[in-house]
């Protein structure tokens, strides 16, 4: 039963926070010895505030972003989720100016949970084929 809560704790996690911005969300989903495994912005604060400061960013700079729980396995205290990210660049993301394009990356995220809080989170982005889709990058 634990893995089917673990599930969805998850979707909930993706669903509200991600997709609706309720960062308020973070204090009642994480717990407070947070560790973040993936490599993501430079300078953001340890823990739960950087948690928070970083999704604030990404939806700041893609207000419209969506992810889609495209599979999602669990087995004791972790879970794993392949996600689909789509949104827009709209605002500045990591001194980048707005390019006004779209993009739509794969995700495969594994949370570990405890208590009903996650307290570890491993992830990696196609961050690659992101930046190719907002014309940051060439494709060739």
């Amino acid at each position: 039963m634990q893995e089917n809560e673990n599930k969805r704790l998850a979707r909930r996690w993706f669903e509200e926070v991600i997709n609706q911005g309720k960062v308020e969300l973070i204090d009642e989903l994480t717990d407070a010895g947070y560790v973040e495994h993936e490599l993501t912005v430079p300078d953001l604060p340890k823990g739960k505030e950087g948690l928070r400061a970083l999704i604030e960013l990404y939806r700041s700079a893609f207000p419209d972003v969506k992810t889609t729980v495209e599979d999602i396995l669990a087995e004791g205290d972790r879970t794993v989720v392949r996600t689909r990210w789509q949104g827009t660049h709209k605002g500045e993301f990591q001194g980048l100016q707005p390019t006004g394009k779209k993009f739509d990356a794969q995700s495969i995220d594994i949370l570990r949970w405890r208590n009903g809080k996650t307290v570890e989170h491993w992830g990696v982005t196609d961050q690659l084929a992101m930046m190719q889709q907002l014309g940051i990058v060439p494709t060739q």
